[in-house]
């Protein structure tokens, strides 16, 4: 199986981004604290040192699995978890039982007009 990496990063809106640098902050200091080299890291990752560096940076082209790997060298890949655990907006919604909206019922097949004619006209009277 091929994969075709995109050609750039995802544009984010400046939130998001903010966001995702904040994560690589997190993820430096993590690895900062354990005293784990760039290289280590990366070795244990199974990713390039300056793959490693894009995701210190928070950089978005970097993928999520990539993530999470560095998150498990760190031993920090249990905080994902949480994300999206409280959900206060989607519980809301299931509190307020929104109503699903509902499909047009099928047309009625030819048969069922003609009420089962057609029907008999095929049957060759074997019974």
């Amino acid at each position: 199986m091929v994969t075709i990496m995109p050609s750039a990063a995802p544009n984010l809106y400046p939130s998001q981004s903010r966001l995702l640098r904040a994560l690589g902050e997190r993820l430096r200091t993590a690895r900062l604290r354990r005293r784990f080299s760039v290289t280590l890291v990366a070795e244990r990752a199974g990713v390039s040192r300056p793959t490693l560096n894009k995701v210190e940076r928070g950089d978005s082209s970097v993928t999520m699995g990539t993530y999470l790997r560095v998150l498990a060298v760190l031993g920090l890949e249990t905080d994902l978890e949480q994300v999206g655990a409280a959900d206060p907006v989607g519980r809301r919604l299931q509190d307020a039982e929104l109503a699903v909206p509902r499909r047009a019922p099928k047309r009625a097949s030819r048969d069922t007009k003609l009420g089962g004619a057609a029907a008999d006209a095929n049957d060759d009277g074997a019974s």
